[in-house]
């Protein structure tokens, strides 16, 4: 019988190297890299369970290489969980995909898992040989394959975008036999909702930039066709979560030093005010407990789910401020979330998947 929920908490970056509108100083890409490490460490350090790092290939970003930064980061921590947010499944080849994030496996004694996603720069494509067109299609065939190539030692494969596969065995094999665990992370596209439920992989719902009504219809979608595959009942689905917020010990204080941030964000700055911004998504700006409120109102509108991210290192905040931010979340803000996630949750509904569990149900199966 299960005594106690784990629901994961952590945070992720999109490794954006953006002005500090407070000073007008721009790190450089040297001191970003390094800004992000020192995040994942303190993550651990505060007792924080993920550190999640995007893909970009692109200016105004840096990580373009997860699996060299997270291989860096597993040889000094020792149980933070190390995933992506994003891994580009359109333009990267999956051989290559299968190959680096099994080496990461073996490196992180299988504290790895990753989430697939399409990216949010149209230009990627076609650096890297593909057809933006063709994006929904890409993201399909080239995760179709990657199951194999993780799930069988020798692969012979033909497909729209990419050469053929005879008799073609990725190394090393994944850790203990059992492939990462795969969270397919979305804004807006149904299908890629759809894809998750087929696999009965996790869906990760982006939830920062649209409206909770969005956001329930997406999971909700999820849900019902991961029941519809047989995968378990609707409430059995492996859901995460996306947020934002910035703390201060008073709701004033962190309105007022969050606002030049905000107000000059190269993703939302010059649009609406912050104030219709919170309103409008779940972006939240103010105390400790104001955060746990809003964060726990998550559950009505999308159920009980196993992870929650936050954003908290963008819009050019100083290193500093965000150790400060992570400071609170551990402190204030995680350890009673993690009390009252658990309270009330029925349990049928499984926890957040890690490799040890993935490689129980190998034995058990």
């Amino acid at each position: 019988m299960k005594v106690a929920f784990e629901m994961q908490f952590g945070v992720f970056t999109v490794g954006d190297v953006t002005q500090d509108p407070t000073n007008g100083r721009v790190p450089s890409d040297a001191e970003r890299v390094k800004a992000m490490t020192t995040i994942a460490l303190k993550a651990e350090e505060v007792g924080l369970d993920v550190f999640a790092l995007g893909e970009h290939h692109n200016p105004p970003f840096v990580p373009s290489s997860p699996t060299t930064m997270l291989g860096w980061i597993a040889a000094r921590t020792d149980r933070l969980l190390l995933s992506t947010a994003t891994t580009l499944i359109t333009t990267n080849d999956p051989v290559k995909i299968a190959e680096d994030y099994a080496m990461l496996q073996h490196l992180a004694d299988g504290r790895v898992d990753l989430m697939m996603g399409r990216g949010n720069t149209g230009p990627v494509y076609p650096w890297f040989g593909q057809d933006i067109r063709q994006g929904i299609n890409l993201a399909i065939e080239n995760y179709a394959l990657l199951r194999r190539l993780w799930r069988e030692d020798v692969v012979d494969w033909e497909g729209n975008f990419r050469t053929p596969l005879q008799g073609f065995t990725a190394t090393p094999r994944p850790l203990d036999g059992v492939p990462p665990f795969v969270w397919h992370g979305s804004i807006r596209s149904p299908e890629i909702a759809e894809q998750a439920a087929y696999y009965g992989d996790g869906f990760f719902a982006n939830h920062i930039f649209w409206p909770k009504e969005h956001t329930s219809r997406m999971v909700d979608l999820y849900r019902r066709r991961f029941e519809h595959y047989g995968h378990g009942s609707a409430d059995q689905a492996i859901v995460g979560l996306g947020g934002q917020v910035f703390m201060r010990k008073n709701s004033q204080d962190a309105k007022r030093e969050f606002r030049p941030y905000f107000d000059n964000a190269p993703v939302y700055g010059h649009g609406p005010s912050m104030e219709d911004f919170t309103a409008q998504t779940p972006l939240t700006v103010g105390s400790p407990q104001e955060v746990i409120d809003r964060t726990l109102g998550f559950r009505e509108y999308v159920g009980d789910y196993q992870r929650q991210l936050f954003l908290l290192d963008h819009a050019g905040l100083p290193l500093k401020t965000v150790l400060e931010q992570l400071d609170i979340l551990g402190e204030e803000v995680v350890p009673v979330l993690r009390k009252e996630f658990a309270i009330g949750r029925p349990a049928h509904v499984p926890d957040a998947p890690t490799h040890e569990s993935l490689k129980h149900q190998k034995v058990d199966a």
